[in-house]
Parts: C-alpha cells; sequence; structure tokens
C-alpha cells in the first residue's frame, strides 16, 4: 500500500496531501503540549465534566435518564393497574387515567426504549470495533441534551395541569384544537419533537462511526454481529422517525396557525395524521428490537463458549427485516376502512417478517446447541427473551391476518401482543446487558444470588400480568377504559394481572437494590471477567479513557478468543496504530468502510460547552413555542445558532500526513475523501433529510388522491414562475456537481467560487418558488397548506446551504483553513446536489398543479 492514495481522476479518490509542518492554528489547545497520553483523554474534574464529550460519559448520560424515565413510566403502569384491580373502582378519575397511559406509553417509546439503545450504541461501538471515541463526539453530546431538554418539557406538563391524554399516538381529531384544548398535546408535539432530534443524531453518528473507525483489518464480515443490529437500527431510524417529526409539525401547526392538514372541512384527513405516525411506529418497533437482538447474539456466543451460529444468515436476517418492516405500517390500520387490495398486501407483509425474524431465533437456538450453557444470570436473561418474544411473535402472526385483527382490534389481546414483543424483545435482553456489561461502568460485579431473583421476580410476574390480558381481551374487553363493570368475567383476569405487574416491580426493585449495593460490596471484574471474544473486554474494567493504547490489527470475528498477542501482554503493551501522538491531540483511525482499512487519521474534539449551548438555544425555542412567547424564539433560535457556529469554527485540521505505527503506513489527518466520516455522515444526513421531505410529498400525495375536490378546487401556483424554479434547480444541481469536483480536485478558490454562486442561485430558488405560491391561500385547503409546507421546508434547507457557503468563505478569508483543505466545499457540493433534487421534484409538482384541467 503506497503512503498516500494517488488521483486516478474520480470525485472520491483522495486529494494529494502535503509533506509540510503543521501550521500554528492547527495544533493543540493551549496547555497541551508535553501532557501525557492519559492527561489528553482524562475527564474535566468536577462540575467541568459537563462539558466533556467521550462517548463512555455521554452514553452513560442517556443510559441513566432512560432508566429513569423507565421508572416514572413503570409507577404510572402500577397506578394504572391499581385502578383496573377491581370493578367499578374510584381510586382514579377518568382524566388521570388517560393522562396516566398517555404519558406511560409515551415516555416507554420514546424516552425510554430508543434511547437505552442509544445509550448502549455510544457507548459500546468504540470499544468493540478498536476505535477511541466516536467520530463525531460533539453531535453525541448534543443529542443527549436535546432528549433530555425534550424529556423535562414532556414530563412539565403534571406541573401546570396539562398532561396529554389523547394516547401515545396522540390521533386525530381528538388531539386537534376543536376537542384538546390548552396546551396538553402541545405539550407531547414540542416535547417528543425535540428529543426526536437526539435519535436522528444518533443515526448519523451510529453509521458513520461503524462504517469509518473501525481497526485495522476489521471488514464488514469480521464486525461484531451487534455492529450489524446497530447498524440496521440506524438506517431505520434515518428514515423511520422524519415522518414523525413531520407530522407532530404539521398537527402543531394546525393547533398553533389553523393550517387546515387534518381537518375534513377543508380537505384534510385524519387518517394522514395515522399514515405518517405508523410509518414511524411499526419501524419503531423493530429498531427497539433489532439492538436488544444484536446484544443476545453478542452475549450468546459468550456462555455457550462457540462463536455465533449462522453469523451469514443472521445479517441476512437483519437486513430483510430492516427492509420489510417499512412495508406493514397499515398493520395497525385494518380497521380504518383501507381497500381491500391494500389489506391483503399489508396482511402479506405483515406475516413475512417473521421470516427474518424466525431466521435470527433459529441462530440462537442452534448456538445454544454447540455446547453446554453457563446459567449466569446474563443467560438466564437471553432464555427469558428466547421464550417470551416468541410467544409474542406469534400473537403477532394472528394480528396478522385480517379478519383476527378486526376481532382483536384495540382489546386488551393487543396490549398483551405488544408487551410480549417489547418487554421480551427488549427489556429483557436490556437487564441481561445490564449484568453484563455493568463492569464497564463500575468495575465491579453484580451478585449472581440477586441477579437470579431479579430474573425469576420479573419473568414470573411479567407472565402472570400479560397472559391474561390475552384473555381479558377475547373477553372483549377494550383497552383505555378507566373501569368495567362487575360479573362479566373480567374481575379475576385483572386482579392476577395486577398482582402480576407488582411482582414484576419487585423484581426492578431488587435490581435497583442490587447496583447500588455491588458499588460498595461488589466483587472486583478483572480483565475479561466473562471469557469474552470482542475488544471492548481488552482492558480490566473499567477501561482508561483512550479506550486504547495502540489500535491493535484484527483478524478475527473474536479477536480475543483467536488472537493469543492479545491477552498474552497487557493490554497497555498491545502493539498497534497511534502509540506515538506527536501532535498532543485526540486522534483515532479512520478506514474504508469497505475494506477496513486506514485510509486516515481522525482529529477528535477535546470537552465543549458548544453541544450544551446549541441544545439550550433550541429548547428555549422549542418551550418558548409552547407558551406563546414568539420574541423568545428568536433569542433561542440566535443561542442555538452561536452554538452551532463556534462548533464548527475552530481551525480545520491540516492533511499532513505521517507514520501511524502500523507496518509503516503514513496516513493523512482528515484527508479529503468520499470514503471520510465526514462524507459518510453527510450521506447520513441527507437521507433524513430526504425522508424528511418524502414525508411531505408523501401527505401532497395522499390527500391529492383522497380529496381530489379539494384539491381541484385549490388556487394553482403561478406556472412562469414554477418554470424558472425548474430550471434554477437544474443550474444548482450542475454548480453543485462542479463544486464537487473542484473541491476533490484542491481547486479551493474555483470551489469557494461555486459555493458561493451556488447560494446565490439557492436564494433566487427561493424567491420564484415563493412567488409560485403566492397566489395560494394556505388556509383555504388542506392541499394548499401542504404546498406551503414544502416550500417552508424547502427555505429552510436553502438557508442552511446559504449559511454554509458564506461560513465557508468566511474561513478562508481569515485564514482558518489549511491550504490543501477542501472538505467543507466537497461536503457542501454534495449537500448541494440533495437539495436540489428537492428542489427540482417541489418545481415539478408546482408545474403540474398550475397546469389548468
Amino acid at each position: 500500500m503506497t503512503d498516500i492514495p494517488h488521483d486516478t481522476g474520480r470525485d472520491s479518490d483522495v486529494v494529494p496531501q502535503p509533506e509540510a509542518q503543521e501550521p500554528a492554528y492547527d495544533r493543540a489547545p493551549k496547555g497541551a503540549q508535553g501532557k501525557d497520553f492519559e492527561a489528553i483523554w482524562a475527564q474535566p474534574p468536577g462540575w467541568r465534566v459537563i462539558s466533556s464529550v467521550s462517548h463512555r460519559v455521554v452514553g452513560k448520560r442517556f443510559l441513566i435518564t432512560g432508566f429513569i424515565f423507565f421508572l416514572i413510566a413503570g409507577v404510572f403502569a402500577l397506578l394504572v393497574r391499581l385502578q383496573l384491580l377491581v370493578p367499578e373502582n374510584t381510586f382514579l378519575d377518568s382524566e388521570t387515567y388517560n393522562q396516566l397511559f398517555t404519558m406511560h406509553g409515551t415516555i416507554m417509546m420514546f424516552l425510554f426504549a430508543i434511547p437505552m439503545l442509544e445509550g448502549f450504541a455510544v457507548y459500546l461501538i468504540p470499544l468493540m470495533i478498536g476505535a477511541r471515541d466516536l467520530v463525531f463526539p460533539r453531535l453525541g453530546a448534543f443529542g443527549y441534551w436535546c432528549y433530555l431538554f425534550g424529556g423535562i418539557i414532556v414530563l412539565s406538563s403534571f406541573l401546570f395541569d396539562a398532561a396529554p391524554a389523547g394516547g401515545w399516538f396522540m390521533y386525530v381529531p381528538l388531539s386537534t384544537s376543536a376537542y384538546t384544548e390548552g396546551l396538553s398535546a402541545d405539550f407531547w408535539l414540542i416535547g417528543i419533537t425535540l428529543a426526536e432530534i437526539a435519535s436522528v443524531t444518533a443515526a448519523v453518528e451510529i453509521i458513520a462511526a461503524i462504517l469509518c473507525s473501525r481497526a485495522p483489518g476489521m471488514t464488514l464480515t469480521r464486525m461484531p454481529i451487534l455492529m450489524w443490529y446497530f447498524l440496521a437500527a440506524a438506517f431505520m431510524i434515518a428514515v423511520a422517525f422524519p415522518p414523525l417529526i413531520i407530522g407532530s409539525i404539521l398537527l402543531e401547526a394546525e393547533r398553533l396557525l389553523n393550517l387546515p392538514f387534518f381537518d375534513v372541512a377543508l380537505g384534510g384527513d385524519p387518517l394522514l395524521w395515522q399514515h405518517l405516525f405508523w410509518l414511524f411506529g411499526h419501524p419503531e418497533v423493530y429498531i427497539i428490537f433489532l439492538p436488544a437482538a444484536g446484544m443476545v447474539a453478542t452475549m450468546l456466543p459468550v456462555f455457550v463458549g462457540k462463536p455465533l451460529f449462522g453469523y451469514g444468515f443472521a445479517v441476512a436476517a437483519i437486513v430483510t427485516m430492516a427492509f420489510l418492516s417499512f412495508g406493514l405500517w397499515a398493520h395497525h390500520m385494518f380497521a380504518t376502512g383501507l381497500p381491500e387490495m391494500s389489506l391483503t398486501l399489508f396482511s402479506a407483509a405483515s406475516t413475512m417478517v417473521a421470516v427474518p425474524t424466525g431466521v435470527q431465533i433459529f441462530c440462537f437456538i442452534a448456538t445454544l446447541t454447540l455446547g453446554k450453557p453457563r446459567l449466569t444470570v446474563p443467560m438466564l436473561f437471553i432464555l427469558g427473551f428466547l421464550f417470551i418474544f416468541v410467544l409474542g411473535g406469534l400473537t403477532g402472526v394472528m394480528l396478522a391476518a385480517v379478519p383476527f385483527n378486526l376481532q382483536a382490534h384495540d382489546s386488551y389481546f393487543v396490549v398483551a401482543h405488544l408487551h410480549y414483543v417489547l418487554i421480551g424483545g427488549f427489556v429483557f435482553p436490556m437487564f441481561g446487558a445490564l449484568y453484563y456489561w455493568v463492569p464497564h461502568f463500575t468495575g465491579r460485579m453484580m451478585s449472581e444470588t440477586l441477579g437470579r431473583w431479579v430474573f425469576w421476580l420479573m419473568f414470573a410476574g411479567f407472565n402472570l400480568a400479560f397472559f391474561m390480558m390475552h384473555l381479558t381481551g377475547m373477553r372483549g374487553m377494550p383497552r383505555r377504559v378507566a373501569t368495567y363493570p362487575a360479573d362479566i368475567g373480567w374481575d379475576r383476569l385483572n386482579m392476577l394481572s395486577t398482582v402480576g405487574a407488582f411482582i414484576l416491580a419487585a423484581g426492578i426493585a431488587v435490581f435497583i437494590w442490587d447496583f447500588f449495593r455491588h458499588q460498595r460490596v461488589g466483587k472486583p471484574a478483572g480483565r475479561n471477567p466473562w471469557g469474552a471474544a470482542t475488544l471492548e473486554w481488552l482492558y480490566a474494567p473499567a477501561p482508561p479513557g483512550y479506550n486504547f493504547r495502540a489500535i491493535p490489527r484484527v483478524t478475527s470475528r473474536e479477536p480475543l478468543w483467536d488472537q493469543p498477542e492479545l491477552t498474552e501482554r497487557p493490554a497497555a503493551e498491545v502493539d498497534g496504530a497511534l502509540r506515538r501522538y506527536p501532535d498532543h491531540r485526540r486522534e483515532t483511525l479512520g478506514c474504508d468502510p469497505i475494506s477496513g482499512e486506514p485510509i486516515q487519521i481522525l482529529r477528535l474534539p477535546h470537552p465543549t460547552w458548544f453541544p450544551l449551548l446549541s441544545a439550550t438555544g433550541l429548547a428555549i425555542l422549542f418551550a418558548a413555542t409552547l407558551a406563546g412567547v414568539y420574541w423568545l424564539c428568536g433569542v433561542g433560535a440566535l443561542i442555538a445558532l452561536v452554538g452551532i457556529t463556534g462548533w464548527v469554527w475552530e481551525p480545520s485540521d491540516s492533511g499532513v500526513a505521517r507514520d501511524i505505527g502500523l507496518e509503516g503506513l503514513r496516513l493523512p489527518v482528515n484527508a479529503v475523501d468520499k470514503r471520510s466520516h465526514l462524507h459518510v455522515g453527510l450521506i447520513g444526513t441527507n437521507l433524513i433529510l430526504s425522508a424528511l421531505y418524502a414525508s411531505l410529498l408523501f401527505a401532497g400525495l395522499y390527500l391529492w388522491n383522497t380529496q381530489p375536490v379539494s384539491a381541484e378546487q385549490t388556487q394553482r401556483p403561478e406556472r412562469i414562475f414554477a418554470l424558472m424554479s425548474l430550471g434554477l434547480g437544474v443550474i444548482a444541481f450542475a454548480l453543485s456537481w462542479m463544486t464537487g469536483r473542484a473541491a476533490a480536485r484542491a481547486q479551493l478558490w474555483m470551489s469557494g467560487a461555486l459555493n458561493l454562486l451556488l447560494a446565490t442561485i439557492l436564494g433566487a430558488l427561493a424567491y420564484t418558488m415563493a412567488r409560485a405560491l403566492l397566489p395560494v391561500d394556505p388556509w383555504s385547503t388542506a392541499f394548499a397548506a401542504v404546498g406551503w409546507a414544502m416550500g417552508a421546508f424547502l427555505a429552510a434547507v436553502f438557508g442552511v446551504a446559504l449559511y454554509w457557503a458564506l461560513f465557508n468563505a468566511l474561513r478562508k478569508a481569515v485564514g482558518a483553513v489549511h491550504p490543501s483543505q477542501g472538505l467543507p466545499d466537497l461536503l457542501l457540493g454534495s449537500y448541494g446536489k440533495v437539495v436540489s433534487v428537492m428542489a427540482l421534484v417541489t418545481a415539478g409538482a408546482f408545474l403540474v398543479a398550475g397546469t389548468p384541467q
């Protein structure tokens, strides 16, 4: 392999980097020179640890916060079960009952399940793939603060006596202003939207980290199986969460601005909300299940002592399940009057998804047969997962049949199925994973004896509580009822469910006691206490802040089992890359996304307050919108902009190549390459933006198809400006392509000029689109409102491009960009292509809509 890849004339090639001394602006922060390796990676002391962006600190924050939300949701569930303990109970009034089950579901789905998985991903990915940190540490920290602030907004609704009461799915029209007055629905919509920013930022973080920072030799087929699960879930989040974000924004706009997106009288359709919600909601079930199953696939071989059976089949099943999950969102809408052909197709898709699920389960069962399992506490939770989730899957196949679904719809049978799938498919693996990885957090082992009590209490309590709900559902008990009459066959079953719920809660209470107890008296965990095969156990718990003193080459899927050179000597003495640190900066290796071979040295940020500042600005913006203090919205937006600007302003690192201490390789720092982490991260961002735009486009096409009369009555956009927008869109795409070419060839003045020209064209495009929409009254019909929503979305992404171009130009003007660094222009060119395509599609839609019939 040559020192630096040569230029073959393609955009994706690495730009040749100069052999030169690093300029003054590119060196370590003041005071870092001369520090030892541990000091460079040390966390800030005292309260300043808040500014830490370390993946292990941020991952722990996600896990602890998510578990606290889990406990809060559990208390709400116990109160609900107490209300249903006996017939005609008056323990809770109907409104309070509605608030509690709404907040229970909301917290479990939005503030517990996904954030807990993000916490495991943020914490484990660098450790398992041989990296020193995530490639975008500040993005992970920013996501956490958004999640925390969003959760606080949702829970603060209780302080204002405005807790949401419309169910965790917030169906319209019940959640519109006509039926839900006050701010209860607004707390839900605004808080959840802010929290979901954490999910989509985590998706970008996970995709870029797994693809671009693996240890040398770790090809895609040598990755730990958990990385495949995380990667699939991240791509699913990038596609599935935008419909919910768009739906929430549209519903909040209807409540706040009276725009008629879901108003039947003005051509809206309440089912549009259900489509947007379940485009997110059903894939979310698999987003929750897949990483949990990945934890099982990681832990199971450890306690069997054999590699996972059928690694390739499991990977194929993961990808297949991720793909199929987007084809069955209307599984939840069989009773809404969909056409029979649609019911047939969605029923078939709902049944088909059982195939890749079964493949994974059979891989787990086959692994169990390879050896004699050790019945540790994590292994018990794995067995509990297999039993409970399989039962939930069987009832899922039953509900995939339309005739049965119509009978069981909105009954407690569905409640039982949902909890068997989600608690069996996530909570049990999560507790097993907590017992398995807790030594990384505390350096001590939790009690095996108390752990067995935890498992059996949870297992027995869960099955007693939720198996009975199958029977109450089959006896006709509807969900979301606050009380029920006596002597109709529901009372004893409900009493047993309530008893089971409290037994389950007792198991969780024992876990909490054991967790705090073990930190004082728990057995110290030595190096690799479970005898695992993956790299996170290379160092003795808890690992040092840098994860790996030197990044080793990986030659096996189970490196700690198959590479004795990693375990025969102290971890700090293991040979590998980047042992030397001449620049006194936090660094890790960047790799080719496919082969895993090193292509660059990645510079990682030191602790910074900018992620917290940016998230605080967004929180002020969202809270001020909720409170109706609109001048404060501007203040929040300004704070967020200042935070983001400071975040990305720091001088870019040079492309100076140096020896990494591995097989004579010399690699550039932050290479200008389409295989780089920045470009892969931009691809993930563009995927999210495309999904946001596609959700708006879907809304327009849906209303055009289901409400043709209203669409026909909508005022027409001006065709001349639509034609001008179409032409400007073509020019913008061409300029974006030329910008990328110039940046890839290190023609920085050319790419900078093209950037500014692109921003000018996009500004003109925003003007022509606004003029095209000017005759259209957004309050006249839902179709018109969606058209304006598309225009507003494009104005926002055009504004980002304009800010980006001016930002790049300013950095060049003040000398904050190394003369060889064309990466900012290259990234803007890629972003401009996606934005231009959106503009072309929108202009074409305006042109078609403006054509007289």
